[in-house]
């Protein structure tokens, strides 16, 4: 199962930074969703998955592994690289785009390490923090979505941009993106938030522990 994980996650990592996404479609801001959401909320827990309680398990060594601020991280990462400048950056710069999915793929899996990894304790108490830290990460998802999908004027770029074979303006590019980090982004990690929480009602409510 683990083995499973951590080479669908690799895989999909391969297609989505070796694949069209990024390369024909790499001027479409939808394009780039599809690619962010893909590393974040599909490559990173499916790695995380793969990686948790191995030695390649990081989340019991120090405090930024733990669920709150990776959290934290996450939304500075995600946030920042959504600035209209940075975003810019990306688009116009190998080196830029690099780091924009690099930081990426390393907050993903701070996040999901710390929130599933298994390091030295894996207590209700543990899941607990999880949950919440998948949890706050979905809202801080959704609010960015929103925002992206709601905006009135387009933040990035202007003009038609072609994603997937289809052409769109450019605030058409910028809803379909928010829409698909509302739709993707926000669902993985509440989905995520919600299992850990389940695990904790399921622990406190087998014999012989505390109420």
């Amino acid at each position: 199962m683990k083995a499973a994980a951590l080479i669908a996650g690799l895989l999909l990592l391969g297609f989505i930074w070796g694949g069209p996404l990024l390369d024909r479609d790499g001027g479409s801001f939808t394009a780039h969703m599809l690619a962010h959401m893909g590393v974040v909320a599909i490559a990173a827990p499916l790695i995380a998955l793969g990686l948790a309680g191995t030695r390649w398990d990081f989340s019991a060594r120090h405090r930024l592994f733990s669920p709150v601020p990776a959290s934290l991280l996450e939304l500075l990462v995600v946030w920042a690289w959504h600035a209209p400048a940075l975003r810019a950056a990306a688009e116009s710069s190998v080196l830029a785009a690099a780091a924009e999915q690099a930081s990426f793929l390393a907050a993903g899996l701070i996040l999901w390490l710390a929130c599933i990894g298994h390091g030295a304790d894996n207590s209700a108490e543990r899941s607990a923090a999880g949950a919440f830290g998948l949890l706050l990460t979905s809202v801080h998802m959704t609010l960015l979505g929103a925002l992206l999908a709601l905006t009135p004027r387009p933040l990035y770029g202007v003009g038609e941009v072609t994603c997937l074979g289809f052409t769109l303006t450019a605030g058409q590019d910028q809803e379909m993106g928010g829409v698909l980090m509302l739709l993707i982004g926000a669902a993985v990690y509440m989905a995520g938030g919600l299992a850990l929480l389940a695990r904790v009602l399921r622990a406190d409510g087998q014999p012989g522990r505390a109420a």
